[in-house]
């Protein structure tokens, strides 16, 4: 029988396809994991509904607890409640700084930030360029100060 605090670390290495420094982990999609008469259920919410990821991951899910010998596993997609920014991890969030991406800003959800610290410099005189950053999921801002251009992980 597999505990489920080993396929919790499992899953702790299989990374986000567009983000590859997040883990599922620590990207906050992985709801629940159960095990049920030798059947390891993982129950994953996608960040939002039609994300192009979801397979990969569901596919990256399957491969990893194979390798680890589960060979009868399940992965369940959860809808509801829809994800939020809110389930990322603090170490996920620090990954996505140290990545160049700035971390959603707690308490921002609805509107974007007039301002997010710069994840280079961590200058707050930045700007708003587009609403749309490299994904969906991203806006693209502008530090003041270095002059880099940025992506912010939006708040939902």
């Amino acid at each position: 029988m597999t505990a489920v605090v080993d396929v919790l670390g499992w899953l702790d290495a299989v990374k986000d396809p567009e983000i590859p420094v997040l883990s599922i982990i620590d990207l906050g999609i992985v709801r629940a994991v159960r095990q049920d008469e030798g059947q390891v259920t993982v129950v994953i919410t996608p960040t939002y509904t039609g994300c192009p990821a979801m397979g990969v991951i569901a596919q990256d899910i399957s491969d990893t607890l194979r390798a680890h010998g589960v060979n009868e596993a399940r992965i369940e997609i959860a809808l509801a409640p829809a994800w939020t920014t809110d389930w990322m991890t603090e170490r996920g969030r620090e990954a996505l700084r140290a990545y160049g991406i700035a971390p959603p800003v707690a308490g921002t959800c609805g509107a974007l930030p007039a301002s997010v610290a710069c994840p280079r410099c961590g200058s707050a005189r930045t700007g708003l360029i587009s609403r749309f950053g490299s994904t969906a999921c991203k806006a693209l801002y502008r530090c003041d100060d270095c002059r880099e251009p940025f992506d912010h992980f939006k708040c939902h």
